[in-house]
């Protein structure tokens, strides 16, 4: 009676065939889970004659033949965490334990650990390329572990304003704006802009918190055209030629706003009879152009100030020594130089130092205020009420890391509280010339095994491997309605199997009752 024992497989195969069935359906929800589905294979026939005929074979049962896995993608499920990954085609994740072994999964439910590394649900750390140390073409463990981003000084600076075409001669209206050092500290930075009694033009000054010294410019003056649109920038010199009865001399000329010389003259400063006031004229027989010109002294024979348009403080000083009469005399030459165009302000700190000891600027010491690139603020001058609109510059203090996100291609980019942004990492995946021959280790791992060939490591999206997709896990590929269904067939193969056995027990009974 072969039949029992031929059922007797039958309904072995099929309860492994619902063990397989029941394992899917307990893993519908487990996050990268690959259905399996199970093989069959009939057990060698024996014959029923001595014969070479092939018609007189008996089959002698089944057996299970393979336990397959089915590597079709999964559903996705978006999450609202940045390292939640999942793999859209081939491929997958390859993470370690603490010993050095190598698994590899579907399941990305990454997170990061409290020593900075990226792992996976057990532990195990995600493989990669780290792009923030050395050896940053070496695949190993990616750590998050004190990644910053580095300060940056700034080189370059704009301000985009509107400086009112209708304010008064010695009206001042100041910008200010953040900027920072090598080391990432703060400075404001003022700009004070002055109007000049001529239409159009502004005297512009430079101071910086924490700076200690002369800030030099080589512009220091803003002309605008009628339109209210900023035509050229400018810059200015003074001399003195001291003519006295006495030995009265000029030790220093020094120009505080250059700016405010906004033409070419010639004036002639006579001390007066007092001794304690000057007149201011023209010197050179046209126009006087500086007619509201004021002359201050403020120590007797020693240091005197003038203001060129009487309204805005002390423009240029001269310290002098010695004896001076009456009706001596002071040339003051003043160049103004247009520059005729637009042009860039340099702004140089070398002169001086900052409080913190740290340097500000390019190599040089030097901060660009941008007025024509094509990252530039416009300023320009309107008939409405003065104001900054924006303002950006190139500098940042040092960041710490608040957030990560993953490209397609794997990329991890971090992202500072500085406001910056830079490339941390790549996560790389691995396939295999045979992915039905990698051994399951439990806990959505693999390993790799010899029928599943060496791994190929690589880059998502690229050599036919599949992408990331962030804020994204990879569900179960199990479909229920699939499993319903084969454990429906299952079920009926175990119940007919059992009913060979009944029906063949029934036989040997009656065998048994022909001696009575």
């Amino acid at each position: 009676m072969m039949s029992m024992y031929s059922a007797v497989s039958g309904l072995n195969a099929s309860a492994k065939q619902m063990d397989v069935i029941g394992n899917n359906i307990a893993n519908v929800n487990t996050v990268g889970y690959k259905a399996s589905t199970m093989a069959f294979s009939d057990i060698l026939s024996q014959s029923l004659s001595s014969g070479a005929s092939t018609g007189m074979q008996v089959g002698r049962g089944v057996t299970v033949a393979d336990v397959q896995t089915q590597f079709g993608v999964g559903s996705f499920e978006s999450t609202s965490n940045a390292t939640d990954l999942s793999i859209d085609g081939d491929g997958f994740f390859i993470v370690k334990d603490d010993n050095g072994a190598t698994y590899y999964t579907r399941a990305g439910q990454f997170s990061i650990n409290s020593e900075g590394q990226l792992v996976d649900i057990n532990g195990y750390m995600v493989q990669g390329y780290f792009y923030l140390g050395n050896n940053s073409e070496t695949i190993r463990n990616i750590s998050l572990k004190n990644v910053e981003s580095d300060p940056e000084a700034t080189t370059q600076f704009s301000v985009g304003a509107n400086l009112d075409w209708e304010t008064a001669a010695g009206d001042t209206f100041m910008a200010t704006q953040t900027i920072y050092d090598e080391a990432g500290a703060a400075h404001t930075l003022s700009l004070t802009f002055q109007k000049t009694e001529q239409s159009g033009a502004w005297s512009v000054q430079a101071d910086l918190e924490g700076y200690t010294g002369t800030i030099d410019m080589n512009y220091t003056g803003l002309r605008f055209a009628s339109d209210g649109s900023l035509s050229e920038v400018y810059s200015a010199t003074a001399t003195g030629t001291a003519a006295t009865v006495g030995d009265g001399d000029i030790t220093s000329v020094t120009v505080n706003k250059e700016g405010q010389i906004y033409a070419t003259e010639s004036l002639l400063l006579t001390r007066a009879t007092s001794g304690n006031s000057w007149t201011v004229a023209d010197n050179d027989g046209g126009d006087f152009i500086y007619e509201n010109a004021v002359v201050e002294v403020d120590t007797v024979d020693d240091i005197i100030t003038i203001d060129l348009d009487g309204e805005g403080g002390a423009d240029i000083t001269f310290d002098l020594e010695g004896t001076w009469a009456d009706d001596d005399t002071i040339q003051l030459d003043l160049t103004h130089s247009a520059h005729g165009a637009v042009a860039d302000v340099q702004l140089d700190f070398s002169g001086g130092s900052l409080n913190n000891g740290s340097d500000i600027g390019d190599a040089s010491n030097v901060v660009n205020w941008d007025l024509q690139g094509s990252s530039a603020e416009v300023i320009h001058s309107y008939a409405s009420s003065s104001l900054v609109n924006a303002m950006n510059n190139d500098g940042y203090a040092a960041g710490e890391l608040m957030g990560v996100s993953v490209s397609t291609e794997g990329i991890i980019t971090g992202f500072f509280t500085n406001g910056q942004s830079t490339d941390i990492g790549q996560i790389v995946l691995a396939d295999f010339p045979n992915s039905n021959g990698l051994r399951k280790m439990g806990a959505n791992l693999y390993v790799e095994a010899m029928e599943s060939g060496d791994p190929r490591v690589d880059a998502p999206g690229s050599s036919a491997m599949g992408e990331i997709i962030s804020n994204s896990l990879e569900m179960s590929n199990v479909d229920l309605a699939a499993e319903f269904v084969r454990m429906i067939t299952a079920q009926r193969a175990y119940q007919a199997n059992s009913k060979v056995v009944t029906t063949v027990d029934d036989m040997l009974a009656t065998v048994m009752n022909l001696k009575r």
